[in-house]
């Protein structure tokens, strides 16, 4: 069966994200769009995931933990992971594999953790935003060695994506799913970098505002509608 996606949405816990993206507001307008399933998935961290968890089952949204990985070459990386705890171990792993800045809310934004009520439990003290110790040629395997799955993100993207910063998805890296953020891209890319023909696509918002999140437009085919099997079913290479 296909359902409606949206695997790639930030809360207020990412510095650049708004204050209204809670865990309650986001799995809520994700229900008022008509999607089936979202991923939450933070700057080089999970520590939102289980409020989201949580609210999404309240309001009748699959959630599946994330995150949104800058690796070493300051390139975007979304990681998805069947389950909590899985993707909790991943946060930590890369946690005690970032550069620790003071954040500057200032500056940047809050970092702000809630529980499932979108009550305020606390405030990450570092910077989410600078580039782990991680490289992208690796991401795929470290990520999958935690249960998950790593795929470059928005890669029509002009910064922040393989392709803007490698030029090329290097096949060495083992991935088998790519992320485009405006799929009327796809035609002009898929002339440039063959290789797309070869990887599963899926296109997601990166929405870090409400107003940003998108109508339920984008479909996947999974057996069933839970974490678990969508984490499997973008790890099957593309037949």
């Amino acid at each position: 069966m296909k359902y409606y996606y949206d695997l790639h949405l930030h809360s207020c816990l990412s510095p650049c994200g708004d204050m209204d993206m809670t865990p309650n507001n986001i799995t809520g307008m994700a229900k008022l769009l008509g999607l089936d399933i979202i991923a939450l998935t933070d700057h080089n961290t999970c520590r939102n995931c289980e409020a989201t968890i949580a609210a999404g089952k309240e309001n009748g949204v699959v959630v599946v933990p994330g995150m949104e990985l800058t690796t070493s070459e300051d390139i975007h990386a979304v990681c998805l992971f069947p389950n909590l705890e899985r993707a909790m171990e991943w946060s930590d792993y890369v946690d005690s594999h970032r550069i620790k800045v003071r954040n500057r809310p200032d500056i940047y934004g809050r970092q702000v953790m809630m529980n499932a009520l979108d009550e305020e439990t606390g405030e990450i003290e570092h910077l989410l935003l600078p580039a782990s110790e991680i490289s992208i040629m690796n991401a795929y395997k470290i990520v999958k060695d935690f249960g998950g799955i790593c795929y470059p993100a928005h890669v029509d993207r002009d910064s922040l994506s393989i392709l803007s910063v490698l030029g090329e998805i290097d096949e060495s890296c083992g991935f088998v799913t790519a992320e485009l953020a405006d799929k009327s891209k796809l035609p002009a890319l898929r002339k440039l970098h063959p290789i797309l023909d070869t990887l599963n696509l899926v296109t997601s918002s990166d929405a870090h505002y409400l107003e940003n999140m998108r109508d339920a437009e984008n479909r996947i085919e999974l057996e069933e509608l839970t974490a678990e099997c969508l984490v499997r079913t973008l790890d099957l290479p593309k037949i």
